[in-house]
Protein backbone atom coordinates (compact mmCIF):
# COMPACT_ATOMS: atom_id res chain seq x y z
CA UNK A 1 0.00 0.00 0.00
CA UNK A 2 1.20 3.20 -0.10
CA UNK A 3 3.14 4.22 2.83
CA UNK A 4 1.92 7.63 2.77
CA UNK A 5 -1.68 7.22 2.56
CA UNK A 6 -2.78 4.15 2.54
CA UNK A 7 -4.26 3.63 -0.86
CA UNK A 8 -4.41 1.75 -3.79
CA UNK A 9 -5.68 1.90 -7.07
CA UNK A 10 -6.84 -1.00 -9.45
CA UNK A 11 -7.41 -0.61 -12.51
CA UNK A 12 -7.50 -2.81 -15.94
CA UNK A 13 -4.53 -2.63 -17.99
CA UNK A 14 -4.21 -1.00 -21.07
CA UNK A 15 -1.79 -2.37 -24.35
CA UNK A 16 -0.05 0.24 -23.29
CA UNK A 17 1.02 -1.04 -19.80
CA UNK A 18 2.23 -4.44 -20.99
CA UNK A 19 5.97 -3.48 -20.58
CA UNK A 20 5.35 -2.28 -16.82
CA UNK A 21 2.96 -5.25 -16.61
CA UNK A 22 6.20 -8.01 -18.06
CA UNK A 23 8.72 -6.18 -16.00
CA UNK A 24 7.13 -6.28 -12.68
CA UNK A 25 5.93 -9.99 -13.30
CA UNK A 26 9.37 -10.76 -14.19
CA UNK A 27 11.45 -9.20 -11.15
CA UNK A 28 8.69 -10.81 -8.83
CA UNK A 29 9.24 -14.02 -10.09
CA UNK A 30 12.20 -14.68 -11.68
CA UNK A 31 16.15 -13.39 -11.43
CA UNK A 32 18.20 -11.71 -7.98
CA UNK A 33 15.27 -8.98 -8.27
CA UNK A 34 12.73 -11.82 -7.52
CA UNK A 35 15.05 -13.02 -4.55
CA UNK A 36 14.34 -10.08 -2.42
CA UNK A 37 10.75 -11.17 -2.27
CA UNK A 38 9.47 -14.75 -0.89
CA UNK A 39 6.96 -15.31 -3.70
CA UNK A 40 10.23 -15.99 -6.49
CA UNK A 41 10.49 -19.06 -8.08
CA UNK A 42 13.92 -18.54 -9.00
CA UNK A 43 15.12 -21.84 -7.16
CA UNK A 44 12.86 -23.47 -9.20
CA UNK A 45 12.37 -21.97 -12.22
CA UNK A 46 15.10 -19.80 -14.42
CA UNK A 47 14.33 -17.64 -17.29
CA UNK A 48 11.73 -15.27 -18.10
CA UNK A 49 7.84 -15.61 -16.82
CA UNK A 50 5.88 -13.59 -18.93
CA UNK A 51 6.92 -11.59 -22.27
CA UNK A 52 5.02 -8.62 -24.16
CA UNK A 53 3.17 -11.10 -26.37
CA UNK A 54 1.73 -13.25 -23.68
CA UNK A 55 0.84 -10.32 -22.28
CA UNK A 56 -1.12 -9.33 -25.39
CA UNK A 57 -2.61 -12.62 -25.54
CA UNK A 58 -3.92 -12.34 -21.98
CA UNK A 59 -5.28 -8.85 -22.86
CA UNK A 60 -6.75 -10.36 -26.06
CA UNK A 61 -8.95 -12.89 -24.26
CA UNK A 62 -12.34 -12.53 -23.66
CA UNK A 63 -13.97 -12.31 -20.59
CA UNK A 64 -10.51 -11.58 -18.59
CA UNK A 65 -9.00 -8.85 -17.45
CA UNK A 66 -5.62 -8.34 -16.13
CA UNK A 67 -5.67 -6.12 -13.08
CA UNK A 68 -3.00 -3.76 -11.73
CA UNK A 69 -2.73 -2.28 -8.48
CA UNK A 70 -0.87 1.28 -8.30
CA UNK A 71 0.67 2.96 -5.17
CA UNK A 72 1.98 6.25 -5.10
CA UNK A 73 1.51 6.47 -8.84
CA UNK A 74 3.61 3.42 -9.87
CA UNK A 75 2.71 -0.25 -10.78
CA UNK A 76 3.01 -2.29 -7.26
CA UNK A 77 1.05 -5.18 -8.07
CA UNK A 78 -1.03 -7.44 -9.99
CA UNK A 79 -3.47 -10.35 -11.24
CA UNK A 80 -5.22 -12.41 -14.22
CA UNK A 81 -8.51 -12.51 -13.88
CA UNK A 82 -10.86 -14.82 -15.92
CA UNK A 83 -14.59 -15.97 -16.32
CA UNK A 84 -15.48 -19.81 -16.48
CA UNK A 85 -17.37 -21.02 -18.78
CA UNK A 86 -18.93 -23.34 -15.47
CA UNK A 87 -19.79 -20.21 -13.15
CA UNK A 88 -16.33 -20.54 -12.01
CA UNK A 89 -13.49 -18.00 -11.79
CA UNK A 90 -9.85 -18.09 -12.38
CA UNK A 91 -7.12 -16.38 -10.52
CA UNK A 92 -3.97 -15.94 -11.67
CA UNK A 93 -0.22 -14.46 -12.38
CA UNK A 94 -0.51 -12.55 -8.96
CA UNK A 95 2.42 -10.41 -8.06
CA UNK A 96 3.87 -7.88 -5.76
CA UNK A 97 6.73 -5.73 -6.57
CA UNK A 98 9.40 -7.65 -4.53
CA UNK A 99 10.41 -4.50 -2.23
CA UNK A 100 6.49 -4.21 -1.23
CA UNK A 101 6.11 -7.88 -0.48
CA UNK A 102 4.57 -8.43 3.11
CA UNK A 103 2.30 -5.38 3.42
CA UNK A 104 -0.89 -6.76 2.60
CA UNK A 105 -1.02 -5.73 -0.82
CA UNK A 106 -1.18 -9.64 -2.32
CA UNK A 107 -3.99 -9.85 0.44
CA UNK A 108 -5.87 -7.01 -1.21
CA UNK A 109 -5.30 -7.69 -4.81
CA UNK A 110 -6.65 -11.13 -4.13
CA UNK A 111 -9.90 -9.83 -2.18
CA UNK A 112 -10.46 -7.18 -4.67
CA UNK A 113 -10.54 -10.10 -7.80
CA UNK A 114 -12.58 -12.24 -5.85
CA UNK A 115 -15.35 -9.03 -5.24
CA UNK A 116 -15.06 -8.24 -8.77
CA UNK A 117 -15.71 -11.92 -9.86
CA UNK A 118 -19.04 -11.98 -7.83
CA UNK A 119 -19.77 -8.73 -9.14
CA UNK A 120 -19.05 -8.88 -12.88
CA UNK A 121 -19.96 -12.71 -13.12
CA UNK A 122 -21.61 -13.65 -10.27
CA UNK A 123 -18.77 -16.47 -9.75
CA UNK A 124 -19.64 -19.08 -7.11
CA UNK A 125 -15.84 -20.31 -6.84
CA UNK A 126 -12.66 -19.09 -7.40
CA UNK A 127 -9.81 -21.75 -8.70
CA UNK A 128 -6.14 -21.15 -9.22
CA UNK A 129 -3.20 -23.24 -10.51
CA UNK A 130 0.10 -23.10 -8.65
CA UNK A 131 3.04 -25.05 -8.86
CA UNK A 132 2.99 -27.67 -5.99
CA UNK A 133 6.29 -27.22 -5.09
CA UNK A 134 6.01 -24.14 -4.09
CA UNK A 135 4.50 -24.70 -0.21
CA UNK A 136 5.11 -21.47 1.09
CA UNK A 137 2.53 -20.37 -1.67
CA UNK A 138 0.13 -22.75 -1.29
CA UNK A 139 0.02 -22.24 2.35
CA UNK A 140 -0.75 -18.62 1.70
CA UNK A 141 -3.77 -18.97 -0.01
CA UNK A 142 -4.84 -21.57 2.24
CA UNK A 143 -4.91 -19.43 4.91
CA UNK A 144 -6.99 -17.53 2.88
CA UNK A 145 -9.68 -20.41 2.46
CA UNK A 146 -8.27 -22.41 -0.54
CA UNK A 147 -8.50 -25.57 -0.61
CA UNK A 148 -6.66 -28.34 -2.70
CA UNK A 149 -9.05 -30.41 -5.29
CA UNK A 150 -6.72 -32.85 -6.12
CA UNK A 151 -6.59 -31.66 -9.94
CA UNK A 152 -2.89 -31.64 -10.74
CA UNK A 153 -1.61 -30.63 -14.54
CA UNK A 154 2.23 -31.15 -15.73
CA UNK A 155 4.63 -28.04 -15.60
CA UNK A 156 4.91 -27.32 -19.68
CA UNK A 157 8.31 -28.73 -19.95
CA UNK A 158 9.87 -27.59 -23.41
CA UNK A 159 8.36 -24.65 -23.69
CA UNK A 160 10.91 -21.53 -22.71
CA UNK A 161 8.18 -19.12 -22.92
CA UNK A 162 7.34 -20.00 -19.27
CA UNK A 163 11.10 -20.70 -17.83
CA UNK A 164 13.30 -23.05 -17.97
CA UNK A 165 13.20 -25.58 -15.29
CA UNK A 166 15.54 -26.68 -12.69
CA UNK A 167 14.00 -29.50 -11.73
CA UNK A 168 12.34 -32.49 -13.55
CA UNK A 169 9.16 -32.94 -11.32
CA UNK A 170 7.66 -29.35 -11.53
CA UNK A 171 3.68 -29.71 -11.59
CA UNK A 172 0.80 -27.61 -10.62
CA UNK A 173 -1.85 -28.40 -7.67
CA UNK A 174 -5.52 -26.79 -8.21
CA UNK A 175 -6.65 -24.65 -5.59
CA UNK A 176 -10.44 -23.55 -5.38
CA UNK A 177 -12.28 -21.19 -2.51
CA UNK A 178 -16.43 -20.97 -2.28
CA UNK A 179 -16.69 -16.84 -2.71
CA UNK A 180 -19.44 -15.41 -0.75
CA UNK A 181 -22.56 -14.27 -2.42
CA UNK A 182 -22.32 -10.22 -3.23
CA UNK A 183 -22.55 -8.23 0.02
CA UNK A 184 -20.75 -10.55 2.17
CA UNK A 185 -17.18 -9.86 1.71
CA UNK A 186 -15.57 -11.69 4.64
CA UNK A 187 -12.59 -13.27 3.61
CA UNK A 188 -10.52 -16.06 5.70
CA UNK A 189 -7.31 -13.97 6.73
CA UNK A 190 -8.76 -11.03 6.58
CA UNK A 191 -8.32 -8.14 9.09
CA UNK A 192 -11.98 -5.98 9.91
Amino acid sequence: MDTDTGTLRFRAAQAADTPHVVDLVNSAYRGNSSRGGWTTEANLLGGQRTDPDMVAELLAKPDTTLLLAESGGELAACCELRRSGDGDAYFGMLCVRPTMQGTGLGRAVLRRAERLAVRWWRARRMRMTVIRQREELVSWYERRGYERTGVTAPFPYGDERFGVPQRPDLEFTELARTLPPAGEDASPGEER
